[in-house]
């Protein structure tokens, strides 16, 4: 309820649970790794009889609702971390922490970006082209 004794419903209410209640105040997934917002999120396949079953899967790992919504977005194809958070429409600092939880549970893992200091020159490859034309 407002100060004004009015009771507020759905949206007027705005965000009921804060971020660090979803995560428990954590800042860190239990992997303890920092992802790149551009850093992609790929689901594990699981073999065996409790494939696709996240129901039974989550609920022996602990994982909450939202960290299940993650693992089923990224079953479709894979997301970087900033499509998970606004897929989800949660905080980016939310799913970084999700994410971290579903990595220490291997069910995702991550592919990192190349840093640009170690992707090839662009001169290189335009005489690696030149090359084979003249093939």
């Amino acid at each position: 309820m407002s100060e004004d004794g009015e009771r507020w419903f759905d949206d007027a209410a705005g965000p009921v649970v804060r971020p660090y209640a979803m995560t428990r105040g954590r800042t860190r997934g239990r992997a303890r790794e920092e992802f790149d917002l551009i850093a992609m999120v790929v689901a594990e396949h699981r073999d065996g009889p409790d494939e696709g079953d996240d129901g039974g899967d989550g609920a022996d790992r602990g994982l909450s609702p939202e960290h299940l919504s993650l693992v089923e977005l990224c079953r479709a194809a894979p997301l970087s971390v900033a499509e998970l958070a606004a897929g989800l429409d949660l905080p980016v600092g939310v799913v970084r922490v999700f994410v971290g939880d579903l990595l220490a549970a291997e069910l995702v893992r991550v592919s990192r970006p190349v840093p640009p200091a170690e992707l090839p020159d662009v001169s290189i490859l335009r005489e690696v082209i030149n090359g084979l034309r003249a093939l």
